[in-house]
């Protein structure tokens, strides 16, 4: 007999994903201790599961698995082969469908783009106090992408309006914003991508307590502090319009010692990611306010699992001993927010578990 642990490791599936194909009898193990509970699995069991975890990949429903596990070591395997090929032909239509959607999204992009105007008309000059831009470069640079696919994601978005510079950044897993006052800008509102070798230039020159010259012209973004300078293109493209993205007032809020919590998450229970996939901390709040950190989810819809590296460089960017943690349900995003400064935050999106 083989544990569960064994049989994950064997398998490629998770000890929870395990469990919840016994709950949904797809692979339901061969012993259960009745004073423990813990689940054992036959030798041959484990060919079934490395079996269900291919078709879980491939995206074949459970009720189909079900028909095709109960049929993969019998002598008679027609229904098995039918099966697949019935799902590789729903997953070509769905392929094909797929990209006549995205053909027809991209001649709407290509009808929207050719519709717009140049990005800018007049040239833009702004003064910004150096710590306050430091600061919020600071807060967002973590969350900028890398991803070479996705170009506009690769910098910070300075959106300025009014007297105020408020920087973005996200690679669609996580976001964070903050924000500095300007002066000496009376235009509209004004947004452009600086690319992140650039911004982190720009923050390199950050290091006085005066104020800084920011000027954009044309396609050209520069930072003047005293008699240096850094200066560069803006990336050529759309940035996704963040304000969509903010977090909805109303959710469970909560006040963490940023040391305390990182000790914890660092030393505390962890769901390590498969091949592939990052380390993941299973938060819960407590009715008192206390975060815990949970071995795994038990389907409980007030806890949410997270990438942790992504946690722990939020909580390092948010550069407070105590900063709050605001959670909506288990598939809402976590806020991370300065207590002096609701406006500067990070958002982190939660990471759905295998089941």
């Amino acid at each position: 007999m083989r544990s569960i642990g064994e049989t994950a490791r064997d398998s490629g599936l998770g000890v929870s994903a395990l469990r919840f194909y016994d709950r949904a009898g797809v692979l339901v193990p061969a012993w259960v201790d009745p004073v423990s509970g813990y689940r054992w699995y036959d030798p041959g069991q484990v060919e079934e599961a490395r079996v269900l975890a291919r078709l879980r990949r491939a995206g074949m429903p459970l009720a189909d698995i079900r028909l095709v596990l109960a049929g993969w070591s019998g002598p008679d395997t027609d229904l098995v082969r039918k099966l697949l090929k019935a799902h590789l032909r729903r997953l070509e239509q769905g392929l094909s469908e797929a990209r006549a959607e995205f053909s027809a999204l991209r001649a709407l992009l290509d009808h929207r783009e050719n519709a717009m105007t140049s990005f800018r008309s007049a040239p833009v000059r702004l003064s910004v106090a150096a710590p306050e831009l430091a600061a919020a470069l600071d807060a967002v640079r973590f969350a900028a992408s890398t991803d070479p696919e996705l170009p506009m994601l690769g910098g910070i978005l300075f959106d300025i309006e009014g007297e105020s510079l408020r920087a973005v950044a996200t690679d669609r897993y996580r976001m964070a914003c903050a924000r500095a006052g300007a002066a000496g800008h009376d235009g509209g509102r004004v947004q452009v991508i600086v690319p992140t070798p650039l911004a982190d230039a720009m923050r390199a020159l950050l290091d006085g307590e005066g104020p800084v010259r920011l000027s954009l012209d044309g396609d050209r973004v520069t930072l003047e502090a005293g008699d240096r300078q850094a200066a560069g293109r803006c990336l050529d493209h759309d940035f996704p319009d963040y304000r969509r993205l903010l977090p909805r007032a109303g959710g469970r809020r909560t006040v963490v010692e940023v040391a305390a919590f990182r000790h914890a998450l660092e030393t505390g229970p962890v769901r390590s990611g498969e091949a592939g996939e990052p380390d993941l901390s299973v938060l819960g709040v407590e009715d008192g306010g206390a975060v815990t950190l949970c071995a795994d989810v038990d389907e409980d819809p007030n806890r949410v699992a997270v990438n942790r590296e992504f946690l722990l460089a939020a909580l390092a960017a948010g550069a407070r001993d105590r900063l709050i943690l605001e959670f909506g349900t288990s598939t809402a995003p976590i806020a991370i927010r300065r207590p002096e400064d609701e406006g500067a935050f990070s958002l982190l999106m939660p990471v759905r578990l295998e089941n």
